[in-house]
């Protein structure tokens, strides 16, 4: 097992492991609306299938809202 942060939560997963894999297990909701970041970088999401996940890693999945005034 892995000790990995998830959206600042340790976490232990089995490797390999990809990132979308990752984002499967933690039931990423609408996962076409989220931001994913890897050790602070952004992730391009065509790299998710390809990028696997490593000991130590922190992702955080971000959801960014648009809002309005009246």
């Amino acid at each position: 097992m892995a000790k990995i942060t998830v959206n600042g939560e340790a976490q232990e997963v089995q490797l390999p492991l990809s990132l979308t894999e990752l984002i499967k297990q933690n039931d990423v909701q609408q996962p076409e609306m989220v931001s994913v970041q890897l050790n602070d970088d952004f992730v391009d999401r065509n790299e998710w299938d390809r990028l696997q996940i490593k000991e130590g890693d922190s992702v955080d999945f971000l959801y960014f809202m648009g809002g309005g005034s009246r």
